[in-house]
């Protein structure tokens, strides 16, 4: 397994700090299987763990992490700050610490905005306070989730630190590739959410050859691309022969050609919600 988790390359952010390119997501993992899914994962030979208050097991990521045996700093965990909990009205800096708490595992290594919600509340002022308990030291680093250009030379122009991600839906059918140039552009490192589209690329013609030539999955040539291409992506399952996979991604390359073909199936199509028109609050 060591060699297995070795292989994962580290990516620089903006702060100085690194982040496995490779993690494992937990959306759609009910409460109480995560704990069991996790320890899995990490027993593989993962390292990054991708939660949320939204998915609703921030503490069973916190046992896993707990319980693993782990050195806690050789493991990164991410969450995100609930939709129902933006500036100025709701109280930020209580939601946040809920989910210190809630992992229990010290210092969050990266702490997201989960949406901009712009008919919400105002995306700025919550920024500002996670500024504050980043300076405070309960998150090693802060970033956004769905922000479009827009919304990030906002950030940029109204606040003082430089979220070290922005986590965006991208797959082959939505490649991002002007957000993900605008957020190389600000040392933003790009993460990919839905990074198989949900499932829909894995039936699509022009991948089943490249998959047969490598002697590979879909779902991995599909990774490999994202991998290749410098996204930070954490694919979710709770089967452990799949979670086992979807981590082998590392002793092999996708051709030139294979990339190129990849490319071509952008069709700017989401899965997910438009972050313009998302303001969806629980």
């Amino acid at each position: 397994m060591a060699s297995t988790q070795s292989s994962i390359p580290s990516i620089n952010l903006n702060n100085g700090i690194t982040i496995p390119q490779l993690g494992f997501g937990v959306f759609q993992i009910p409460a109480a299987d995560t704990k069991a899914a996790t320890l899995t994962a990490l027993e593989l030979g993962y390292r990054h763990i991708d939660t949320a208050q939204m998915y609703g097991n921030e503490a069973e990521v916190g046992q896993a992490v707990r319980e693993s045996g782990i050195p806690r700093d050789e493991i990164f965990v991410t969450s995100k700050l609930n939709n129902n909990a933006h500036a100025p009205e709701a109280d930020t800096a209580a939601a946040a610490q809920r989910t210190v708490d809630a992992l229990d595992i010290g210092p969050v290594d990266l702490y997201l905005i989960h949406w901009p919600l712009p008919e919400v509340g105002d995306y700025v002022a919550t920024w500002r306070i996670l500024e504050e308990a980043y300076q405070d030291g309960k998150f090693r680093s802060i970033g956004v989730s769905n922000f479009h250009q827009p919304h990030l030379e906002r950030l940029l122009a109204e606040t003082d630190v430089v979220p070290v991600v922005n986590q965006i839906e991208v797959h082959p059918y939505l490649s991002q590739n002007p957000l993900r140039q605008f957020n190389s552009e600000h040392q933003i490192r790009t993460e990919a959410w839905s990074p198989i589209a949900q499932g829909d690329v894995l039936d699509d013609p022009a991948l089943a050859p490249i998959a047969a030539e490598l002697g590979r999955s879909v779902a991995q040539v599909v990774l490999r691309w994202h991998i290749q291409r410098g996204d930070i992506v954490f694919p979710k399952s709770v089967t452990r022969a799949r979670i086992a996979e979807n981590l082998e991604l590392f002793d092999f390359e996708l051709s030139d050609d294979q990339v190129s073909t990849i490319d071509a199936l952008n069709a700017d199509r989401r899965r997910g919600p438009n972050p313009d028109e998302f303001n969806w609050v629980p």
